[in-house]
């Protein structure tokens, strides 16, 4: 690695810690892992470009005048923030860190829509910092001036973070209601000011990181994806709630990720995403983590499932079915529909035995699914394996990923578990992309024929059983003795442990199964849709499937039926008429977040109970 392509990792890595200090920051006072922090970082690349290039293009020329349009970007991203933080953050701080991941995924939607409205679609390029344009020799090679300006402002910004939390009152009063903010009420200051600053803060730092990408590169929609997952990357890897732990791992993956470049181009996302799991299976609460059970679990109170009764599980098969008739009676649409929202639910069932029944978050779950599409998919194009075959080889992949793959996510859990799968599954994304011989890359494998049209109504009636069956399998489960241990492992950890329970192999177990069904669900997607993507291992189909969970209720047997129903009718019928209905359907789940963390069942369910309700 030469000098100049060092340098590159380090002026990286001041992007990467300005974003991962602002994550870090909210973490540590609110206790909530913002998902939607990425949008903060566009919210200012954007205004500020707009700012430049459109409304005041003169400010371009002066430095000084460049620098305030920066500062104005982190302000608006800070009142945004503390409209995030009024409207939502705070009414999520009593929910587990997974919905509150859900909710701001929701509100990462509702954001991109609002600035896809008022700023556009189209890429805007900004002018190059006046003052600060060219490059400069060094060990006979160019390197850019703002580059070379950029890095010195990690270290100010850590520098800044630690003065003012160690040495201001501010500071002080953070530290302590981020300790024991009960108390801090108690001596008489109000620690709701104190909440809303740290979040206006790391939405600032936010906002200004993606002003200084401007002369680096141009303000696009993309760019709130782009950032936050490597952001996770560096976070969890430092260590959550610690931003020193913050700035060492922002400079190993800004290196890392310039060694990529340098040595293994073809390699350098997998190396960044191989890194952050090779530190967490080392040191499970990352580099500087500490283990602090409000930081290092995500477990809810003792849940029970609900609609366990045989009753009650044959009074949903009846609508069921009668909605699947329904549905192919409608034609080709609503077939078609009705076929992806099926899939999701098995699917979302396989997520559902690990999260309701063990507490075990993947936020990786795409990985199992893609290696069960990708398997079918290469066992009928070389081998020509038809529908049975090539779904069992899609399985069978699944289980030898999650084989390898769960010994290592075992050892971790809460958040620290969602964010290692979804390093492994961004690394299974990384390789689906660059593995052109072997996967077709953004091409694809397609030309599927798994399905013939005669055969269409077969497959839809087996998919109908298929949904019958995993539901009353995960009944099975949760009702068996092994169901018990795993809610009580979820429950209980250490009475759990102590009683003699073989925690490692449960856990271990129900990962299998989980994989095993995601990688049949998998399968069954490539077979319907008759192509294979990248897109199947991305973060987008990892969240799908815990919207899927999460809308129905986690802890309801049928509640990834309904949560997939109401998703897949939604996207598909609001996308035909609305252009921004994606971010329509991030205020709906911001909305179901808020109002009943544990679904639209419980929802329900507590309606019925109240006086005057249908059930009083």
């Amino acid at each position: 690695m030469t000098v100049v392509q060092l340098l590159g990792g380090l002026s990286y890595a001041t992007t990467l810690f300005l974003m991962a200090a602002g994550l870090t920051l909210i973490f540590g006072v609110t206790r909530i892992v913002n998902f939607a922090h990425g949008s903060f970082f566009m919210l200012g690349a954007l205004f500020c470009a707009h700012w430049l290039t459109h409304w005041f293009p003169h400010w371009a020329d002066s430095a000084w005048l460049y620098a305030a349009a920066m500062l104005m970007a982190a302000a608006l991203a800070a009142a945004v923030g503390a409209l995030t933080d009024l409207l939502l953050l705070r009414r999520m701080a009593g929910a587990p860190e997974l919905y509150q991941l859900v909710a701001t995924f929701g509100l990462t939607l509702f954001l991109h829509d609002l600035m896809r409205w008022g700023f556009g679609n189209e890429e805007v390029f900004a002018p190059r910092f006046p003052g600060l344009k060219g490059s400069v020799e060094i060990a006979g090679e160019m390197f850019p001036v703002y580059q070379l300006a950029l890095m010195a402002v990690g270290p100010l910004v850590w520098l800044g973070l630690h003065l003012l939390l160690t040495r201001s009152l501010f500071g002080q009063r953070l530290r302590a209601a981020t300790a024991d903010r009960e108390m801090l009420a108690a001596l008489g200051v109000n620690p709701r000011p104190l909440m809303m600053g740290a979040v206006m803060l790391g939405c600032a730092l936010a906002g200004l990181g993606g002003a200084l990408q401007l002369p680096r590169e141009p303000a696009h929609l993309q760019m709130d994806m782009a950032v936050i997952v490597e952001t996770f990357v560096v976070v969890v890897t430092g260590g959550l709630g610690s931003i020193g732990g913050a700035f060492v791992a922002a400079i190993l993956i800004g290196m890392v990720h310039a060694l990529g470049i340098a040595w293994f181009p073809q390699a350098s996302l997998v190396l960044v995403f191989l890194t952050m799991a090779l530190v967490l299976v080392i040191r499970p609460q990352g580099l500087a983590g500490r283990q602090v059970a409000a930081v290092h679990g995500m477990r809810e109170p003792a849940q029970v499932f609900h609609g366990l009764r045989l009753r009650t599980a044959l009074a949903w098969a009846v609508p069921t079915l009668a909605l699947a008739a329904l549905a192919w009676l409608g034609g080709p649409y609503w077939q078609t529909l009705a076929l992806d929202a099926m899939i999701f639910v098995v699917f979302g069932i396989s997520l559902q035995a690990m999260m309701g029944l063990a507490g075990l978050v993947s936020f990786g779950h795409a990985a199992y699914f893609a290696v069960g599409a990708y398997g079918a998919a290469m066992a009928h194009l070389q081998w020509g394996a038809g529908l049975l075959l090539a779904c069992a080889v899609g399985v069978v992949c699944a289980l030898v990923l999650a084989a390898v793959f769960g010994a290592a996510l075992i050892r971790s859990s809460g958040v620290y578990l969602a964010m290692l799968s979804l390093a492994l599954a961004q690394v299974l994304w990384a390789v689906a992309t660059q593995a052109v011989a072997w996967t077709g890359g953004d091409n694809g494998l397609i030309g599927l024929r798994l399905i013939s049209d005669e055969a269409r109504w077969a497959f839809y009636l087996f998919m109908v059983l298929l949904v019958l069956g995993a539901t009353l399998a995960l009944r099975q489960l949760a009702l068996s003795g092994q169901g018990a241990a795993l809610q009580a492992l979820r429950d209980v950890p250490q009475r759990a442990a102590a009683s003699g329970l073989p925690v490692a192999r449960l856990k271990y177990q129900v990962f299998l199964y989980s994989a095993g069904l995601a990688g049949l669900a998998g399968a069954l997607f490539a077979a319907h849709k008759g192509a294979v993507f990248p897109s199947v291992a991305s973060v987008a189909t990892s969240v799908d499937a815990l919207l899927v969970v999460l809308l129905g209720g986690v802890h309801h047997l049928w509640g990834a039926l309904v949560g997939s129903g109401l998703l897949h009718y939604a996207a598909a019928e609001l996308g035909r008429d609305l252009p921004y209905w994606r971010g329509l359907l991030g205020l709906v789940i911001m909305l179901v977040m808020v109002a009943s963390p544990s679904g639209l069942l419980s929802l329900a369910g507590a309606l019925r109970r109240r006086p005057g309700g249908a059930g009083a």
